[in-house]
């Protein structure tokens, strides 16, 4: 027994089809025979068939062929004839796939059946009778009926032999179709007198081995002369009919005509195939040589037929046609879809291109009816390719998402290209299992809360949300609470959250003026493996309760000096005296202050704006007025309940220092304040001179004359009497003190006391009392051409001390800048 085997392997990409293996086997194998080892020639290890569930898919086709996953070898299943499965056509073949799971994938399979010598050629009539004339001419033909042999190839009908050979000889004529028609041909004239009857045997021969044959018995009857033979208008006719075409159908028409006259003139028409099934599909009306359909075709099972009409007149004398009938094709067959392999159930995370179904198309029709295209319904994340002929597979096209879709109802659906057309489906439904891929998503984007100071601790303040669109497990939702600081102290001593609920406490009491708000960041964490999180900021923002009083920056109220502000007598209604500038710690409605006149040596002199605190005159001063006068103002805030300070501020109502002084000179002092600070000071300006004593001799005895010139300077007992500057601007609705007040010291090298001059930032209207003072200079005009003169003896031996004073507002702190000393 001959085997053979042909393989072959494609990849192709994308397609769960990776190979393809073809056998030849001979008909008629015992059960059970080898047809190949499927294993080894796919290059599959034995284990692979067993693990992937293998078997064998052959549609709707019988199973001849079985497979033994434990050997991984092709097995006879059922005797096979290659007559009965493929009659006349060859090659004949057996197509089935190899389907493996886990992963998906199949190979085809082709088997081819190659046929045996196994039937002998046969007749439909063990005999057959002919009545000849005998004025038959030489050369005239008749019709034998063919042999049929179901073999093919070699082994198929090859020859025929006809004994005796005395008057007729054996003609053969092939056809396009490869079938050889077999005529009888008169060689030699009868003669009915001689013999009147003539039996010959017709022997039909194969070709294989052994050689098998089979014999027909010709018995002719000789007859008085008939001439002429009927003969066909055309010796081959044809004709379409639709496969769907009724009964009684009238295919084509034959004609054929005969010379003679009367009887032998009279033809009659006859069907002469023998084996096949055209008799039960056609008939030809015997007097009018018209072909009508009898039977049902079906093009899906042969898609023509040849008829071979006869012709004989009543002298015997015949003639033949052929007749080809060719069946067209109706769509009157529906895509038929099988699932060959498929998942129920795929998991979220699946890569796309996952097979998910294989599926197998049968249409039986041709040409465009049997053209099929495939489709699924759209808006899903899969897609349907052709892997091969009439095989799809449906992958995932895109990731999937169980949170978007938890299940989908796949509607497979085949059309055909015909006209109609017609269609099948069939609906596949798939689950969706679930994987942790979806982070907590909190409900805002940041959170912000507020909680009024002075709290009880362990307050619920608010509560973050998360959601998981995971599913159970994997959606349980965990909160946790970031390690961070607030101004360095950890935020857990500040607040904390409920694992569960996300509910956010309050740890400890707030306090406004300390901290007014701080954040910290709140993690979502899911049940998943693993865990997956988000992150969201969470702003606490403390609100303001009225638990501090105004602060009053200006005047500052000291135990060491007195600050009094100087009123001229000549000023006008509304001078403006002063500003009590003051400051609340807390915000908002409870820091908006006002300003009233509590107490005052004289009410109807002065007023206090009730917004900005400034002190202003309400009157014209007259000389009757008091030089003294002293105001207490109350700063209140708009807090509830309402918070206030008062601060005293006293005014000097006069045109000149030795006036005022007199009226103040009975405050108190700290003297040995005092006295310390001159010792210093004048230890400080020794040092400072005898540095500079060596280098300035020659230039002392030099400039000594002008320099005794110039010298204006006086000494008396009054204080020195510094002055604020009135040209201070009032800048957004508070007001502020003068930002620089500059002051220049000069000493002569003999001298052990201060004078002091005052630059031009401001007028002489505030007045400063310091009992501890030992000298005081008045403000002159005549004092800058003086010192403005070069080479001035002034120059010599000058202390020059600028003192920067600033004062500003923020939070509520007052800055006081040194002042910075410079010697020359």
């Amino acid at each position: 027994m001959r085997r053979q085997v042909l393989l072959f392997i494609s990849i192709l990409s994308l397609n769960p089809v990776f190979g393809q293996v073809s056998y030849s086997i001979p008909e008629e194998m015992a059960k059970g025979s080898l047809v190949g080892n499927i294993a080894q020639d796919l290059g599959l290890d034995v284990k692979r068939l067993k693990l992937g569930n293998a078997r064998v898919y052959s549609g709707d086709s019988r199973e001849y062929i079985e497979l033994n996953s434990e050997r991984g070898v092709l097995l006879i299943k059922e005797r096979i004839d290659r007559e009965a499965l493929c009659g006349d056509t060859t090659p004949c073949a057996v197509h089935f796939q190899i389907v493996l799971e886990s992963p998906m994938e199949f190979y085809s399979v082709t088997v081819e059946i190659t046929d045996i010598n196994d039937n002998a050629p046969t007749f439909e009539k063990n005999e057959i009778k002919f009545i000849i004339s005998e004025s038959a001419v030489v050369g005239s033909k008749f019709d034998l009926e063919r042999a049929v042999d179901l073999d093919v190839g070699i082994n198929s009908l090859q020859s025929y032999v006809l004994k005796p050979t005395d008057n007729f000889l054996l003609k053969l004529h092939t056809q396009a179709d490869g079938t050889k028609n077999v005529e009888m041909v008169l060689q030699k004239p009868l003669d009915r007198e001689k013999n009147e009857l003539i039996s010959l045997a017709l022997t039909a021969l194969d070709g294989g081995e052994p050689q098998m044959s089979g014999t027909m018995q010709i018995l002719i009857t000789v007859l008085d002369a008939n001439d002429n033979a009927p003969v066909f208008t055309q010796p081959i006719y044809k004709g379409t009919v639709a496969e769907n075409a009724a009964k009684g159908t009238i295919v084509t028409t034959v004609s054929a005509s005969d010379a003679d006259h009367g009887l032998n003139g009279k033809i009659t028409y006859s069907i002469t195939n023998t084996l096949d099934d055209v008799r039960h599909m056609f008939e030809v009306n015997e007097d009018s040589g018209e072909v009508r359909l009898i039977g049902r075709l079906d093009y899906e099972k042969k898609r023509n037929f040849q008829i071979n009409v006869r012709a004989r007149d009543n002298g015997g004398l015949t003639d033949s046609c052929k007749v080809i009938v060719d069946v067209v094709d109706i769509n009157d067959n529906e895509p038929t879809i099988k699932i060959m392999s498929k998942s129920a159930v795929i998991s979220e995370s699946a890569n796309p291109n996952t097979v998910v179904t294989m599926i197998n198309i049968q249409d039986p029709d041709s040409g465009e009816n049997g053209k099929v295209q495939c489709f699924i319904n759209e808006n899903i994340p899969f897609v349907l390719k052709s892997s091969s002929n009439n095989f799809y597979s449906l992958l995932t096209d895109s990731d999937l998402d169980r949170e978007r879709a938890s299940e989908y109802n796949i509607t497979v659906t085949c059309s055909d290209e015909g006209v109609p057309s017609l269609s099948s489906s069939v609906t596949l439904t798939l689950q969706i299992s679930d994987v942790n891929d979806n982070a907590p998503v909190f409900e805002r984007i940041s959170y912000e809360a507020y909680i009024v100071e002075n709290n009880t601790p362990g307050l619920s303040i608010f509560t973050v949300k998360a959601r998981d669109a995971d599913w159970n497990q994997n959606a349980r939702v965990s909160y946790i609470l970031e390690d961070s600081s607030v101004n360095g102290v950890p935020v857990s001593s500040y607040v904390s959250v409920s694992a569960d609920s996300g509910v956010i406490h309050a740890v400890r009491s707030f306090d406004y003026e300390q901290i007014k708000d701080f954040q910290f960041r709140v993690k979502a964490q899911d049940g998943g493996s693993p865990p997956l999180s988000s992150n969201v900021t969470v702003k606490i923002m403390i609100q303001d309760q009225n638990d501090n009083p105004p602060q009053v920056l200006y005047p500052v109220q000291t135990g060491g000096s007195l600050v009094a502000e100087m009123v001229p007598r000549s000023a006008d209604v509304g001078y403006l005296v002063t500003k009590v500038v003051a400051v609340d710690v807390d915000s908002g409605q409870n820091a908006w202050l006002s300003y009233k006149l509590q107490k005052a040596t004289d009410r109807a002199l002065f007023e206090v704006g009730l917004q900005n605190g400034e002190i202003r005159t309400i009157r014209q001063v007259t000389d009757k007025d008091a030089v003294k006068q002293r105001l207490t103002v109350i700063v209140e805030d708009n807090g509830q309940p309402s918070r206030s300070a008062t601060v005293i501020v006293n005014v000097a109502v006069a045109d000149s220092f030795p006036e005022v002084l007199s009226e103040f000179t009975d405050f108190p002092h700290d003297k040995e304040y005092n006295d310390n600070l001159t010792f210093y000071l004048v230890l400080a300006l020794a040092v400072v001179s005898f540095l500079f004593i060596t280098c300035l001799v020659v230039i002392i005895s030099v400039k000594i004359y002008r320099w005794r010139q110039s010298r204006i300077l006086y000494h008396s007992n009054l204080p020195v009497i510094p002055y604020y500057p009135p040209r201070y601007s009032d800048t957004l609705g508070t007001g502020t003190l003068p930002h620089v007040y500059n002051y220049e010291v000069c000493r002569t090298t003999d001298s052990r006391k201060s004078d002091c001059k005052f630059g031009r930032a401001g007028s002489q209207n505030v007045l400063i009392m310091d009992p501890s003072s030992t000298g005081t200079m008045q403000r002159i005009q005549s004092e800058k051409s003086i010192l403005d003169e070069p080479d001035s003896p002034l120059e010599v031996g000058c202390l020059r001390a600028t003192l920067l004073a600033s004062m500003y507002q923020l939070y509520g702190r007052y800055v006081v800048v040194p002042p910075i000393i410079s010697v020359y």
